[in-house]
Parts: C-alpha cells; sequence; structure tokens
C-alpha cells in the first residue's frame, strides 16, 4: 500500500473527531495456537488501516491540535536478543522514521503516559468490547482521572464508538485500495483456474485446497483471506463447510469458495464445477439458474440502486427458475412474499469486501437500504443447496451451486473485479477437459 495512504485516512479521521478529542486503539493481541505456539500475527484491520504498522503489542493514539504531535505509536522496544528468537522489531525510531509516526513510546509506559494524553480532552474514541483486558485498563484510566477532578484535573465526558466512524471510512474504497483488490481477485482467480485443471475423480477435497493455497503464495499473498472452502458432492450444501477431507466422486460437483488476501486486502470467489470436468444434464439445469440470478443481481449493482434491489433480483430468478423445474410449486409473487426460496435458498447475496471478507460498513441508514455509491466494493453471490432429498426427485438431491464475484460500483454502473475466473458451463468445461 502507497505510504501516502495512512496519513490521508488519519486526516480523514481527525475531521471527523475535531478538537479537544482523542482515538485510542490497541491493536490486535497474539492468539496462542498450541504449547508454544502462536497463530501466525494479522494486525487488527481498523489498527492497520491507520498506520501500517504490523506489530503485536502495539497501541495507536490519535490526538487532533497536538503540539509534539498527532499520531503516536506505543509498541515494543528494540531487543536483540528477542529478536534473534522471534524476528525483527522496529522500535521507536523505527516507528518514527519505518511508519510515520510523529512521536512513539515503549509499550510498557502506556500506563504512564496514556492517562495524561487523556486528560483535558471532551471526547474519547474508543471501542468498547473488542478486547476485554484493554478494556479494563481504558476504564481504570479514566476513573483514576475522575478521581482527581477535584485537584483540577479533566476527564473525558463522552465516549465514542471508534468503530463507527472508521467502518464509514473504509466503505468507500480508494484508488489504491481498488487496485489492492483487484490484484487480490486476480490472484483469487488464478487459483481458481489452477484448481479447476487439477481437479479430478480420486483427489482429495484438502489436495484441490493445496493448489489453491500454492498458487495464492506463489503470487505474494502470505495467507488466504478466509479458510477455504472445498467441498464436493453434498458437502457443497454446507455453507461454511472447511473440513475439505473428503475423497472427490464421480458425477459430483465440486463447490469451491477461496480468496486470497493481498496487502491486506481479500478477494472472494465461488465456483462450482463438475468432478469429472462434464456437467450431467441436471447439473447444468441448476447451474445455469443460478448463473443467471447472478447476472440479474450484478446488472443491478449501480449506483443509485439500494442495497437490497441485487439480492432482489436473484431471489426472482432462483425462483422462476425453480418453479420451472418442479422444485416450488405456485406463483412466483406469492412464493417469493411467503419466502418459499429460502429451503434451497437460505442465505443474503453478497455482503461489503474490503479488509475483512465480510466488511465494515453499514447496510440500513434510518431502516432503508443505503444507496449504492461509487468505491463500494461487494461480493455478489446467489445459489442453490438441495440437501434435503424429501419431496425432491433423485435428479436434484445433494447439490450444492454458489456462484461469487466481487464487484466494485463505479460512476456509471460496476466492475467485476473477479472476471477473469469462468464461470460459463462452456468455459468451465473446456478448462477441465
Amino acid at each position: 500500500m502507497n505510504k501516502a495512504e495512512f496519513p490521508r485516512r488519519r486526516r480523514h479521521l481527525m475531521d471527523v473527531m475535531g478538537a479537544d478529542s482523542i482515538a485510542v486503539l490497541p491493536n490486535a493481541p497474539v492468539a496462542t495456537r498450541n504449547r508454544d505456539v502462536d497463530f501466525p500475527h494479522r494486525s487488527d484491520s481498523n489498527f492497520h488501516y491507520l498506520s501500517g504498522f504490523p506489530e503485536p503489542e502495539s497501541v495507536l493514539v490519535i490526538v487532533p491540535g497536538r503540539p509534539h504531535g498527532e499520531y503516536i505509536l506505543f509498541c515494543r522496544e528494540r531487543n536483540i536478543e528477542k529478536e534473534i528468537w522471534d524476528g525483527y522489531r522496529a522500535g521507536q525510531q523505527g516507528a518514527c522514521d519505518i511508519y510515520g509516526a510523529d512521536d512513539a513510546y515503549p509499550i510498557d509506559d502506556l500506563d504512564d503516559i496514556l492517562p495524561g494524553l487523556l486528560e483535558g480532552k471532551e471526547r474519547v474514541y474508543y471501542t468498547m468490547g473488542n478486547q476485554a483486558v484493554f478494556d479494563q485498563q481504558m476504564i481504570g484510566w479514566l476513573n483514576n482521572l475522575r478521581k482527581f477532578s477535584r485537584q483540577g484535573m479533566h476527564s473525558p465526558n463522552e465516549i465514542i464508538e471508534l468503530d463507527h466512524v472508521l467502518n464509514e471510512l473504509r466503505l468507500f474504497k480508494s484508488g489504491a485500495e481498488i487496485k489492492a483488490m483487484r490484484r487480490a481477485a486476480e490472484i483469487s482467480a488464478a487459483a481458481h483456474i489452477r484448481a479447476m485443471q487439477f481437479t479430478q475423480v480420486g483427489k482429495w477435497e484438502y489436495e484441490v485446497e493445496a493448489e489453491i493455497i500454492h498458487d495464492f503464495m506463489r503470487h505474494d499473498c502470505r495467507s488466504a483471506a478466509y479458510p477455504s472452502i472445498v467441498g464436493g458432492g453434498e458437502n457443497g450444501c454446507i455453507l461454511h463447510y472447511i473440513e475439505n477431507n473428503k475423497k472427490l466422486k464421480n458425477n459430483d460437483l465440486l463447490l469451491i469458495d477461496a480468496g486470497a488476501e493481498y496487502d491486506y486486502y481479500a478477494g472472494d470467489i465461488t465456483r462450482t464445477l463438475p468432478v469429472n470436468g462434464k456437467f450431467t444434464a441436471s447439473q447444468k439445469t441448476l447451474y445455469n439458474i443460478v448463473l443467471a440470478a447472478q447476472k440479474a443481481a450484478i446488472e443491478a449493482v449501480k449506483p443509485g440502486n439500494h442495497w437490497n434491489q441485487s439480492h432482489e433480483a436473484a431471489v426472482r430468478v432462483l425462483t422462476e427458475g425453480l418453479v420451472d423445474i418442479g422444485l416450488l410449486k405456485g406463483k412466483v409473487n406469492s412464493l417469493i412474499k411467503q419466502e418459499k426460496y429460502r429451503k434451497f435458498y437460505m442465505h443474503r447475496t453478497g455482503h461489503w469486501l474490503g479488509m475483512d471478507v465480510h466488511d465494515v460498513g453499514d447496510y440500513k441508514i434510518n431502516d432503508n437500504w443505503r444507496q449504492l455509491e461509487p468505491g463500494m466494493v461487494l461480493t455478489v453471490e446467489p445459489g442453490l443447496y438441495i440437501r434435503d432429498p424429501k419431496g425432491v426427485a433423485k435428479q436434484w438431491q445433494f447439490t450444492g451451486i454458489r456462484i461469487e464475484d466481487d464487484v466494485l460500483v463505479t460512476q456509471t454502473g460496476c466492475d467485476v473485479l473477479s472476471k477473469d475466473a469462468p464461470k460459463e458451463v462452456d468455459e468451465i468445461e473446456a478448462l477441465m477437459a
């Protein structure tokens, strides 16, 4: 990410905060995997959004108008002995020189310094509930300031949800962010193509996953944006299936939901393909219903349309298709009103996409679906899942299909960032041949 992005974001935040305010944001703590082993650390998305600083045990503080510097980092000190074991630390000098902090202090001095920064401010921008231990520290600092009010100390009298402010800023992507997301989508699409070329009867789901992860890493993505879903046969009907431990069978479909994380930005693509390289007639019928629903939903992504119009478009096409093949009976409008489609399509058609795969941002404003605006990025992912065989003809049973793309709202319509991943029946079959 261009280093100019981070001060620009901090300036936007300070413009919202105004004078007599302070923002405090702790980084994500290290998570223990098991004895003596930690999970790889990833900074809290909001923390990274404002700082780009990658180390744990760090706290970001923003104080608009502070004479000695508005952007302060508390972080670990340099320690050569510990760095031999656990890797490089920026230290206070690096926090300033590399990551642009105006001022930096050792994290061990937080108790001594932060209360002085809080004193005299009217408002604290901080999100309670994300980190219980830090919440208690924050409450303690504020309570101690109140105790000394008779001695002239002034404690903040208002705590404002920092996440709410940052969520709205993060919802609208800058040019640099869109460039990163486009690259994440391109890498994700290439991995899906590799998976299509690798898949065949007798392979294990985790072997396909390994091909996907390999392709992510060889294109500069250290990790996936989320645990990959690689579900063959009826496993494709489990929305968040991540066991990926079954052998792929002839005449089954394989649902792959996988996305790379590039420079902290997520790709999120789903494709469904025939394990043996050829859709059966019934599989092709269901697949084309989902594909038509996705195309209708993408068509509804444009400035001025509201968030739910994409979902409404997908639901209508899916319901019409289910009526055509006899899985639903009745009039389409009545079936939609009664939500009868939910037996086979039980999730929403998309979500915001960004630094988090299910990214931040309100879907409604004042109880009304919010309008789409340029710079927003969302997924469009209708599906059909026929897991319960009761009342369903054998040809449709145990079939899961989802098709998902990453879509940028532009000035005139939308741009499908993940368009490199094939999704037409003949494209997939030709690629797998």
